[in-house]
């Protein structure tokens, strides 16, 4: 037995070492995820929803008993008679300050259109007044600011507290960072992690090592650990500039945050055996690992928040491994669930790894 765990351990310095002196798994794994964080992080800051300054003023009108619809198209917002038309702005020109016109359109006149006017403005004033107030006192500018300002007795001295369990969809960095995370550790696995499996048979490499002492399970052994290592540098160093680059926060149950990602980069090492024993030639196998990460991706909530697709497209993606660790990951993250939460995806994702673990060995083969 210690034997077979020696050879395991040599194999798997063996490839560690070889994949990480490659340009191409450099390239792809400390260079090519700064890119897509900084692009998607930044391109989608306001893509998890409305920002918190408009989603006060729908309330502040709807506490006016208004009745607010948000219509897609210009079409569609034409038959309404009254109609508040403001310019898309997202929480990064709020904190900037920059002006926002707001445009109260009303087909009538009289009295009515009047009292219409004022209980718009009204909502609208006591909205900037609310930020004006967040502002001198150092508050960020979030639904649960907002909230706990609203509830809190307007005094000139304000005490500002958490309202709550975070409800709305991650967006900007909070969603790009882990969703890009998770696509990359797949990405890097199921190709160079899976090609180097496919070389090492089209070369006669493996063969080479059949007329050696070590066994079949010391081989496979060896090669999971190898894939295994490398998903978790990258995960290592993905989590590392996140934090220190785009503030990205953990969270505070960190260590689950990091056996979520294990688990993860566990299942990924088994799938990328299995898929290696599998093809049968180089371009066959860098297609097919392209083509898997990219629709688990999309559809596991890695390009955008699960939380803002329809009811479907959010059951499917809990039957998709990419789906299990991103909504592990907006729990344990962003939405302010404890370590318990994150219990089930855990055994999923280590369950799955097990299984594809199981059949990469088994059908393993040295040419």
């Amino acid at each position: 037995m210690r034997e077979r765990i020696r050879s395991a351990a040599f194999i798997a310095r063996t490839d560690i070492s070889f994949m990480l002196r490659q340009r191409e798994t450099i390239l792809w794994v400390f260079v090519m995820p700064l890119l897509f964080f900084y692009f998607i992080g930044t391109v989608t800051g306001g893509f998890g929803g409305n920002t918190p300054a408009l989603d006060a003023i729908v309330k502040r009108l709807e506490a006016g008993n208004f009745r607010v619809e948000r219509p897609a198209t210009a079409e569609a917002l034409e038959p309404y008679t009254r109609r508040l038309v403001m310019p898309a702005f997202t929480d990064e020109s709020l904190s900037a300050g920059t002006q926002v016109a707001a445009t109260f359109e009303q087909r009538g006149d009289g009295m009515t259109a009047d009292l219409d006017r004022f209980r718009v403005s009204r909502a609208i004033y006591t909205v900037v007044a609310d930020l004006a107030a967040l502002k001198a006192a150092g508050q960020p500018v979030t639904r649960e600011s907002i909230a706990a300002l609203t509830a809190a007795p307007r005094q000139l001295t304000l005490s500002v507290a958490t309202a709550g369990r975070r409800q709305d969809p991650p967006a900007g960095f909070s969603q790009a960072v882990p969703g890009t995370m998770v696509m990359f550790t797949m990405l890097i696995l199921l190709t160079s992690g899976a090609i180097t499996l496919v070389v090492e048979r089209e070369y006669g490499l493996l063969r080479r090592l059949a007329s050696t002492p070590i066994t079949a399970g010391s081989i496979v052994a060896g090669k999971w650990t190898s894939r295994m290592a490398l998903g978790l540098v990258q995960i290592a160093f993905a989590m590392l500039v996140g934090r220190l680059l785009f503030k990205v926060d953990w969270g505070p149950s960190v260590a689950m945050v990091a056996l979520v990602l294990a688990a993860w980069a566990s299942f990924n090492a088994s799938f990328a055996l299995l898929l290696g024993n599998i093809a049968r030639t180089q371009p066959q196998m860098a297609g097919a690992g392209v083509l898997i990460t990219m629709v688990l991706a999309a559809l596991g909530g890695c390009w955008w928040p699960i939380e803002i697709t329809p009811e479907w497209m959010q059951s499917l993606a809990l039957a998709l491994p990419t789906g299990w660790t991103m909504d592990a990951m907006h729990k344990l993250v962003n939405f302010g669930y404890g370590p318990g939460a994150a219990v089930p995806h855990v055994a999923v994702l280590a369950g799955a790894s097990v299984l594809c673990g199981w059949g990469g060995a088994k059908i393993f083969r040295y040419q």
